[in-house]
């Protein structure tokens, strides 16, 4: 019913955001992989509430309970259930929000689908569903890491019209979390805080764009011709709450260039390995990986949930007026960062796992 992602290394998130809690049950993961809750919530610290001036001021721990598929420090090979519990809930500023529809909010659609929602905190749409994803994407990224020696790292390049200049190349998680916005560019990032804290003061929220490379992918991942790696890759991150645009390599930038100005050319270089001059293709041609980094971009529109007035309507139809209460982000890129990671990271380990099962039997 679309909570489940993945084939051979599958996910499947449960819980609302004003629930008792939110979690995941990662289905295919090996075993014998060594794995501890500690090394789970360093990755859910990256993405919890309440972190910094900029994100919501829920206050949640997060914190990651392992209920089932460890056992002595390693994954059994059965399914791994992940819990966190929901503490810090203020259903009350939600009220208003049951009767009239948030302009933007998946709020009217829930209801035109299902005759009935959660409307405290926005149940299944909220983003705090995406605690699941990030708690099993600290095992993909584990087993990518030991198996390749992959190296998955996002940061923010835009807010709104402020757009940082990154080397993918050479960025480093150190230069992405030396400040809270995320933006390994130290003059950009200032002026990225300055503008999120001067919206939300305002009682509004702005938008922009995540970029995310995969280093040291190996050649040949990628199940043509439906489940391309890109595709995969693109299904994955745009199945992330408020994301609106996907890119890889070059892009809508692309369309300006000629053929002769935008293929790859092929050389060998002093291992015998065969590569590429440029990288327009972002690491993927014909959907499957080809040895370059990938570099994908994620657009993300500006938090819907604002504190400004806006004309709405009732379940019924009626013309109102809102403003949204509650605690929101001013803009969800900072907080956004982990979760396109853990898009791109658990798709890279079910596809390393499909061509494993595939490609390397005979």
């Amino acid at each position: 019913m679309g909570n489940t992602f993945g084939h051979l290394f599958r996910i499947t998130t449960f819980g609302e955001s004003h629930g008792g809690g939110v979690g995941v049950v990662i289905d295919g993961c090996p075993p014998r992989l060594e794995i501890t809750p500690e090394e789970i919530q360093v990755e859910l610290d990256r993405r919890r509430p309440g972190q910094s001036k900029i994100t919501t001021p829920r206050k949640e721990a997060d914190k990651c309970e392992i209920l089932s598929g460890v056992f002595e420090g390693k994954t059994l090979g059965t399914p791994i259930s992940i819990l966190v519990r929901n503490q810090d809930m203020r259903s009350q500023d939600y009220n208003e929000m049951s009767e009239k529809y948030r302009p933007s909010h998946a709020d009217a659609t829930y209801d035109a689908k299902y005759g009935f929602r959660n409307w405290q905190g926005g149940g299944r749409s909220s983003a705090r569903e995406t605690i699941g994803r990030v708690a099993g994407s600290a095992i993909a990224k584990k087993i990518l890491r030991q198996v390749a020696g992959v190296e998955i790292i996002g940061y923010v390049k835009r807010i709104k019209d402020l757009e940082a200049v990154i080397d993918s190349d050479t960025v480093t998680l150190e230069q992405v979390e030396s400040n809270i916005v995320r933006c390994p560019d130290a003059n950009f990032a200032e002026k990225m805080i300055e503008l999120i804290e001067k919206i939300g003061r305002d009682g509004n929220s702005i938008g922009g764009v995540v970029e995310c490379v995969a280093r040291n992918v190996p050649k040949g991942l990628g199940e043509p011709v439906f489940d391309k790696l890109e595709a995969d890759i693109a299904k994955g991150v745009m199945s992330l709450p408020a994301s609106k645009g996907f890119e890889i390599g070059s892009g809508f930038a692309g369309t300006t260039l000629t053929g002769f100005e935008h293929n790859d050319e092929f050389y060998t270089d002093e291992t015998g390995e065969i590569r590429t001059v440029t990288n327009r293709s972002g690491g993927i041609q014909g959907g499957i990986s080809n040895g370059e980094n990938i570099i994908i971009r994620v657009a993300f529109k500006p938090t819907a949930t604002i504190r400004k007035e806006q004309k709405t309507v009732t379940k019924e139809g009626e013309e109102t007026l809102l403003a949204g209460k509650g605690r929101h982000d001013p803009c969800v890129l900072p907080r956004a960062v982990p979760m396109v990671e853990a898009m791109v990271a658990l798709v890279l380990c079910d596809h390393l796992l499909r061509n494993h099962g595939q490609c390397h039997v005979l």
